[in-house]
């Protein structure tokens, strides 16, 4: 055996290996690079053209996925391997855990579909798949919503698609739903028009649908109103709590009876013996 032939095919194998290896590794760098240039690309063209952040992010994350599955065939051609074997072994296994994870296609159709229908975007507040907040991004297989305790929800894409969706943003106004409780004594009539008044002056209160105050119903205490003014989606929570410390003050300047419960206590033994009848608390 010849040690020194053998030596030298060792070192021609290694070398040649080590360039294969290199220029794998050149491959990689590259060709990510250009994949990242690629993306961004092509994302600021989408917003130039006014496309919506949420077809864009959505976009960008299959294009993504896209671009490393390629790299990851031209790094294996590369090294010899190949590519129509591999692409009929990459189906197969797509196929198995396709059919393992079928809840990941589930998530990832209704994905496609709540791009394409647009039931909501990015940044409107909504109630979907259990959870009230802002929408911070709808992924390719999840949506997440801060709720308003700053909380971080992630919520498969199948759950917000199969369930009830409230989107409190598409329409430009919303209700503001409040009550307020008044004592038997009260003049309700008085009081509906103090509120009328008072609450068409707070900021940001629409005009046109004007408040709405009606008596709603009744308890112990006296008659409920409901107190609903209209507002723009941006100024609810403002109007929320400034007509609740409105009703507050308005009745207390008015000087109206504060609501209270009245209970009588009868002992039907004690009024058959003749005591004196139990005074209403």
């Amino acid at each position: 055996m010849d040690t020194n032939a053998w030596f030298q095919n060792v070192a021609n194998l290694a070398t040649q290996a080590g360039i294969r290896i290199l220029g794998a590794i050149a491959l990689w760098i590259i060709g990510r690079w250009l994949a990242r240039f690629a993306v961004r690309f092509l994302a600021r063209m989408m917003q130039r053209g006014g496309v919506d952040e949420t077809l864009i992010g959505y976009v960008r994350s299959s294009l993504t996925a896209t671009l490393n599955v390629i790299l990851i065939v031209l790094i294996l051609g590369f090294f010899g391997v190949q590519t129509a074997t591999f692409a009929a072994i990459f189906a197969a296994i797509a196929l198995a855990i396709g059919m393992a994870w079928s809840g990941l296609l589930a998530n990832f159709a209704a994905g496609v579909f709540l791009v394409l229908l647009r039931p909501f975007k990015v940044g409107d507040f909504v109630t979907a798949g259990g959870a009230t907040g802002t929408v911070d991004e709808i992924g390719l297989f999840v949506t997440i919503i801060n709720s308003l305790d700053n909380v971080r929800h992630i919520v498969s894409n199948n759950k917000v698609f199969s369930d009830t969706i409230q989107n409190f943003s598409a329409n430009p106004f919303r209700r503001v739903e409040l009550t307020a409780q008044l004592d038997h004594r009260a003049d309700h009539r008085v009081a509906t028009q103090l509120l009328k008044t008072r609450i068409a002056a707070i900021p940001n209160v629409m005009k046109d649908p004007a408040p709405e105050i009606e008596i709603l119903t009744f308890n112990l205490a006296g008659p409920v109103l409901a107190v609903r003014p209209y507002c723009s989606n941006a100024n609810y929570w403002q109007v929320y709590f400034d007509t609740n410390r409105v009703i507050r003050e308005a009745f207390g300047e008015a000087a109206l009876p504060v609501p209270e419960y009245h209970y009588a206590i009868r002992n039907e033994r004690a009024a058959a013996a003749g005591m004196p009848k139990p005074v209403a608390a």
